[in-house]
């Protein structure tokens, strides 16, 4: 035998009934198959008409987990709107800051950036482009 003392049945009991919480709030951080969205498009995006997203401005298109932003020169960037601590998709543009409800993430829309944590890797950059006066963003690489 060990020099251990054996638990007491208090001990064993209070583990027993955190196990499922603990194992709750994992599921919940994790990203699965459980209705996390995918980290970028599987196939090209049709997101509208090219003037949607003017030059100075941000437009979220939460129907296809996008972001697009255009430079004042013109240049379109798109980001995946999943975020990337628990890939919920984010659903919420405050000016220029994404805002993921999940667990409070907060990224530059214009940038794909960190604001805030939970989150620690940047969005994904998608190639965007313009084909036949429609914008579309692509899954890249």
């Amino acid at each position: 035998m060990s020099g251990r003392p054996a638990p007491s049945r208090r001990t064993v009991l209070r583990s027993a009934a955190a196990t499922p919480v603990v194992g709750l709030g994992l599921a919940a951080c994790s990203p699965g198959d459980d209705g996390a969205a995918p980290a970028r498009p599987t196939a090209p995006v049709d997101l509208g008409a090219d003037g949607e997203v003017a030059k100075g401005a941000t437009k979220l298109f939460p129907d296809g987990n996008v972001v697009v932003s255009r430079a004042a020169d013109g240049s379109l960037k798109a980001f995946s709107t999943v975020c990337t601590h628990a890939g919920c998709p984010i659903k919420k543009l405050e000016g220029t800051k994404l805002v993921c409800n999940c667990h409070g993430s907060e990224f530059d829309a214009r940038t794909g950036e960190v604001l805030h944590a939970p989150a620690t890797a940047p969005l994904i950059e998608l190639p965007v482009e313009v084909k036949q006066g429609r914008i579309v963003a692509s899954p890249g690489t």
